[in-house]
């Protein structure tokens, strides 16, 4: 698949974990999910706290063991926290977001990176980072991109139809409602009681639905999701009123239907086998908690997994958890970093000029 068209399949289905909401009614899981996808794309502003850890991180490959490099790498990521606070809204576009990398072990560190979005411009405040010194004279600015020119570097044409909210909103609920259709509520939902979910203080929550896969059903999972879930989003993708917004040719779509529909059921179906021999899921879920007035107040993903592999003794255990937090959802939004002054500004020119005076570059 072309790398725009394999980008935008990557994104929709990111956009899943994190959409996913509630409806005006306790109804059955899969119902609830369904119709919370819907209800979602009617957030035009909220505040959000995410968090992701790497809960368990442990690497057994003989071919690096007591490589110090690796050692030191594993240290690092284990238990290592990213975080996203964000306040967002739809009209006039406004976006800002503060991220934060926690580092643990021998070279713990903290690094904070101030983002703001608008619909024409991303600004980016350079951060001060110990392994990786910026002159002085641009640490704590805000390095300004214009998206237009951003794209015509990249050899693409900028075009508004791709901030267009509306239209955004429309295709996202196309695509979820394509995604969770084929996928049977027995075996993929359920409710969790409210009591039992160990949501945080001030998530207020009517009902909490849990999409989950298992070693029994990731092979149909991942079945489903390539041959009847795929060709309905390119068929999404291409209706006229989306290429556009998307930045597809004709050519992008024709690529991506001849790819969907040339796989290989005979050798997709022993890759899956295959990964059934290496690949163990001891949990995946996530969890949607709605709120009273049917959005989402909060969503948790769990992931535990193993990886073995008896022909090269190769061993690798992972477990992280994420978690994101809605509040204030369409209401006022009052921004802490407002848009850059221009004192406060740099441009990719300015900021190139400095790294190279410093030998950086």
């Amino acid at each position: 698949m072309n790398k725009k068209f394999a980008a935008i399949m990557l994104t929709l289905l990111l956009t899943v974990t994190v959409v996913l909401s509630g409806c005006a009614k306790k109804e059955e899981p899969k119902a609830a999910m369904t119709n919370a996808a819907t209800n979602a794309m009617k957030m035009t502003s909220y505040e959000m706290k995410s968090k992701f850890v790497i809960e368990d991180l442990q690497v057994n490959i003989p071919a690096v063991e007591g490589d110090p490099s690796v050692t030191q790498a594993m240290t690092m990521l284990k238990n290592a926290e990213v975080t996203l606070d964000g306040i967002y809204q739809a009209e006039p576009m406004q976006t800002e977001m503060n991220m934060g990398i926690n580092l643990k072990g021998d070279m713990a560190m903290s690094i904070n990176i101030d983002m703001v979005m608008t619909n024409e411009k991303i600004y980016v405040k350079v951060p001060s980072i110990p392994m990786l010194p910026f002159p002085e004279d641009v640490v704590g600015k805000y390095l300004v991109m214009d998206m237009k020119e951003l794209a015509e570097q990249s050899g693409e044409t900028f075009s508004p139809e791709s901030l267009d909210t509306e239209k955004s909103q429309k295709f996202v609920n196309e695509i979820l409602e394509a995604l969770l259709s084929e996928y049977d509520q027995a075996k993929y939902f359920k409710d969790i009681n409210v009591k039992d979910a160990a949501l945080p203080e001030g998530v207020d929550a009517k009902q909490v639905v849990q999409f989950f896969v298992t070693n029994d059903t990731l092979n149909e999972a991942l079945d489903i999701l390539v041959n009847k879930v795929a060709p309905k989003v390119v068929d999404i993708a291409a209706k006229d009123e989306y290429r556009e917004l998307l930045g597809l040719t004709q050519e992008d779509i024709d690529a991506a239907k001849a790819e969907v529909s040339a796989v290989n059921q005979d050798e997709f179906k022993a890759g899956l086998d295959e990964i059934q021999k290496y690949l163990k899921i001891n949990t995946f879920n996530i969890n949607t908690a709605i709120d009273k007035k049917d959005f989402p107040a909060y969503q948790d993903v769990v992931l535990n997994v193993d990886f073995n592999d008896p022909e090269t003794n190769e061993n690798v255990k992972l477990a992280v958890k994420g978690s994101t937090q809605y509040n204030n959802i369409n209401g006022k939004q009052e921004f802490k970093i407002g848009i850059p002054k221009d004192a406060d500004v740099i441009t990719m020119e300015q900021f190139e000029e400095s790294m190279s005076q410093m030998g950086t570059y």
